[in-house]
């Protein structure tokens, strides 16, 4: 066979195969382009996020704050031994102070996420050491405590100091300022979640700033604050009060106040 014959033979064959090929295998056409983005296409505009005032120096309410105390007195708190019966405790000279074995005090209204600033005193005479030296402990919902103590200078079990989550986690550093000084706790709180089964889908959370230092950092509560056991969820709940504790130590507080998140 003649080279040129043979070429054109080569030819029409790879020519009859492509025809097959496209007749039984057809070929996907190509992807349209996507449109291209647009920075107004990430904007969000609406709702308009809500304008609050903040409060003139730090540590101040903002205007969307509840205030449970700003010297005003306890209209805010009941006695947790007889909740038909105002907070036992004294009223001082722009702060109140836990009255020894008057019990526990807690607020009437209930909550869940929370933003909350307290500030606390331990009593200006040092006495005693370790969990009896200014003790008293803040109740989220009214289940969660996160410890109220002296613990300038002052040895402990670590997940019994200040800043601590009580018998839970401890702080990550000890803030502590002395005893003639004011301390305060800026909280972040997240509520456990419970599914329609009553199970727990997710743990409460919690941030605290100690004297604005970080101690606890979105920290996991691992359940119900007990003194003697492992902490746990036994029953889903939902929102509930703040309370304050009577630890038979005269602890001073002042300037608290929460939101709702």
């Amino acid at each position: 066979m003649k080279k040129s014959h043979h070429y054109l033979l080569t030819i029409l064959i790879l020519a009859s195969t492509s025809a097959i090929a496209q007749k039984n295998y057809p070929t996907t056409p190509p992807e349209e382009s996507p449109m291209p983005m647009k920075p107004e296409m990430t904007e969000i505009w609406e709702p308009e996020v809500e304008v609050i005032t903040p409060g003139d120096k730090p540590g101040e309410a903002p205007s969307d704050a509840i205030k449970l105390f700003n010297a005003n007195g306890l209209e805010h708190w009941v006695s947790q031994k007889d909740t038909s019966k105002p907070a036992p405790w004294a009223i001082k000279d722009g702060y109140f102070e836990v009255v020894p074995g008057t019990g526990g005090i807690q607020t009437k209204m209930k909550f869940g996420d929370v933003q909350l600033h307290l500030e606390w005193s331990a009593p200006d005479e040092v006495q005693y050491s370790g969990q009896g030296r200014g003790n008293s402990g803040l109740f989220l919902q009214n289940r969660y405590e996160l410890q109220i103590l002296d613990s300038y200078n002052n040895r402990t079990y670590s997940n019994g100091q200040a800043g601590s989550i009580y018998k839970d986690k401890p702080p990550l550093v000890n803030a502590m300022r002395s005893p003639d000084e004011w301390n305060t706790y800026d909280v972040i709180y997240t509520a456990p979640r419970f599914g329609e089964d009553g199970n727990l889908e997710s743990p409460a959370r919690i941030t605290v700033l100690h004297n604005g230092v970080v101690v606890q950092h979105n920290t996991s509560i691992q359940g119900l604050t007990l003194y003697i056991g492992l902490h746990n969820y036994p029953e889903a709940h939902g929102e509930d009060v703040i309370a304050l504790q009577d630890h038979g130590t005269p602890v001073q507080f002042r300037n608290i106040w929460v939101r709702k998140l």
